[in-house]
């Protein structure tokens, strides 16, 4: 009779614990989703970019970024002490070297930037400031102009508009050279790196 009442009592406990095991795993998802949410927010009042991160997805800025790395970003106009280029806080290598700024190796900001909002977004280094009409070819680097004899020659030269002057660390010439990229628009970066974190871009870019 004992066994019995113990079976019933059992069978009538069976729909709360079911329900408590519910809203158990509901109260542990809701927990998880704030956690996430809290995370990003933290992550975007900090970058004031969105996505925050980015994966390198090719060698152009070895040494000092490596395919597969995960690079935080901040906004162009956050953290820096320095006036740069325009009516941005963004350092060229110029620019740099004259102040003794540094950044992942060597001067001048490293931003991503993305062509007139299309296409693929590169992080190359920022190498100089030009202005609307300017002759940069006697500024620049010599070894960076890929053989070309004076600003007649180049695509970019006299610049078209104000910008930045570009180019990838392990890369032989500027963008605006071997790539035919534009001068950079201030408005078409996206964001400036902060840190580098090795390796755990290959998560991202597996996905």
């Amino acid at each position: 009779m004992q066994r019995l009442d113990d079976e019933q009592g059992d069978g009538r406990s069976r729909p709360r614990a079911i329900l408590e095991g519910t809203a158990r795993f509901v109260w542990d998802v809701f927990i998880g989703f704030l956690i996430i949410a809290i995370i990003v927010s933290v992550l975007f009042a900090l970058s004031g970019v969105w996505p925050p991160f980015v994966a390198i997805e090719s060698g152009s800025m070895e040494p000092n970024m490596n395919e597969g790395d995960l690079v935080f970003l901040v906004d162009k106009d956050r953290y820096s002490a320095h006036d740069g280029g325009g009516d941005t806080n963004l350092i060229t290598l110029e620019e740099g070297e004259e102040v003794g700024h540094l950044a992942f190796g060597k001067p001048g900001h490293v931003v991503v930037f993305n062509e007139d909002g299309e296409g693929i977004s590169i992080i190359h280094r920022l190498h100089l400031w030009v202005e609307e009409g300017e002759n940069w070819f006697d500024r620049a680097n010599p070894e960076y102009l890929d053989g070309e004899a004076s600003c007649a020659t180049l695509n970019n030269c006299p610049a078209p508009h104000d910008g930045f002057i570009t180019k990838g660390d392990d890369n032989h010439a500027y963008d605006q050279v071997s790539e035919h990229f534009e001068v950079i628009k201030p408005e078409w970066v996206e964001g400036r790196a902060a840190i580098r974190i090795p390796y755990l871009g290959h998560f991202r870019l597996s996905f």
